[in-house]
């Protein structure tokens, strides 16, 4: 039985990233002696030829692996019995759409480890891609604003980003955006019919921080969320700069009356059912219904969550078809950039836009947890499961049976599945 299986991923065409790396492979396979399977993909970031010279074996059947690494969801079919899979498999929140799957992990016996809940002591996430979801939220946000004003037949600095997918890396996007659109508004400043230009926002996390950092490369003042009311009244605030506002958890209350000063609004919560909404459906509509046109022109929901704290997240988008426009007035989706609504981007899988940078990223943070999986019996019960206390926490469902942890995703089950 080999170790490590490695899944081709299989949610959408643009999803390109993988667990591990060549590189990782290398050094699991010629120093540690693993065995690795790895699926052919001709989509992968990484070649088949590189992981085969990492000593990797090239096959279909991941059957015979002790373990199998993915990034998204597994499909149902491709569960096997008493199989021992890790995921993003987006079960926690009791997703809809993923009961089907928590099911047939069930059903076959099988042990799922969800990478989301794999926390240090302190409850700090240890594999993530949430910085790289805010690299390439953040630049698709300013290539959108570009896309919305033109539309709108105003020319800006933005009109000249690119897509994330675009760019071969964060690095190459990050020179990009500085020397010349960073340039621009520094030369030229914000055009008058949209100034100032507030970029507001929220979350405190890996997301939010990386959008941060992005907006970081242009000239950026920030500001405390108590001046947006007086900014546009402020003789002094230049055109040459654009505004940055961070809502903290305090601020997070009565939201709405933010929503009118800002022009794009970058949401990074992480939010779960019962939390407190940021935008719901009718304060958007009462945006939209006043006199002359709204100052926002964006919504970033890089947490993508359906009917979250973003109640205009009608869907999830994907890199291909990334925005949509949301209707206000009447709660629904319009293709493009142009109507009376924001335009939304709420694309699921935004770190697989910078597939390389992500994934090498990733196989870094999952590597030290390999020799743990990889000693552990699966065959034992949840008891007796001799795991790194990190992962442990994470096994959401193993020898049929929902963990002690996740006994709550029953109600779930009940509700959405036959």
């Amino acid at each position: 039985m080999a170790d490590i299986g490695i899944r081709r991923e299989t949610i959408n065409a643009q999803e390109r990233r993988a667990p591990l790396s060549p590189q990782h492979v290398d050094e699991l396979v010629r120093e540690q002696g693993f065995s690795v399977i790895v699926q052919p993909s001709d989509k992968r970031i990484y070649t088949d030829e590189s992981y085969r010279k990492a000593g990797a074996l090239l096959q279909q059947d991941l059957s015979g692996c002790k373990m199998v690494l993915g990034i998204k969801e597994i499909l149902e079919d491709h569960v096997r019995e008493g199989g021992a899979y890790l995921c993003f498999s987006h079960v926690i929140k009791g997703q809809r759409e993923s009961m089907p799957l928590l099911q047939r992990m069930l059903e076959q016996r099988a042990t799922l480890i969800d990478y989301e809940p794999i926390v240090d002591r302190f409850g700090r996430r240890l594999l993530f891609f949430g910085r790289h979801a805010g690299y390439a939220g953040m630049i698709d946000a300013l290539w959108t604003l570009g896309r919305r004003m033109r539309a709108e037949g105003i020319e800006t600095a933005f009109a000249g980003v690119r897509q994330s997918t675009e760019y071969r890396s964060v690095e190459e996007a990050t020179e990009i955006l500085a020397s010349t659109v960073g340039a621009r508004i520094r030369e030229r400043g914000i055009d008058p019919s949209i100034h100032p230009l507030v970029v507001g926002f929220t979350g405190g996390g890996n997301v939010s921080t990386g959008a941060q950092d992005i907006l970081g490369h242009l000239p950026v003042v920030e500001i405390e969320p108590g001046d947006l009311p007086t900014l546009h009244e402020k003789t002094h605030t230049s055109r040459r700069v654009v505004y940055k506002v961070v809502f903290r958890r305090q601020f997070r209350q009565n939201f709405a009356q933010h929503l009118p000063h800002l022009t794009v609004l970058v949401n990074g919560i992480y939010w779960e059912p019962g939390n407190p909404k940021i935008a719901t459906r009718q304060e958007l509509r009462a945006l939209w219904q006043k006199p002359g046109t709204p100052k926002l022109k964006v919504i970033a929901d890089l947490s993508a969550d359906i009917g979250g704290s973003i109640e205009a997240t009608l869907r999830q988008t994907t890199p291909d078809d990334p925005v949509f426009v949301y209707d206000a007035e009447n709660h629904a989706e319009l293709a493009g950039v142009e109507g009376r609504g924001p335009v939304m981007l709420t694309v699921g899988n935004l770190p697989a836009e910078f597939p390389r940078d992500a994934s090498e990223h990733f196989g870094d943070s999952l590597f030290p947890f390999l020799t743990g999986l990889r000693n552990a019996r699966y065959d034992v019960s949840f008891e007796h499961l001799s795991l790194p206390a990190a992962v442990l926490g994470a096994v959401i469902t193993h020898a049929g049976e929902l963990t002690p942890r996740y006994r709550y995703l029953e109600e779930h089950l009940i509700k959405e599945t036959p």
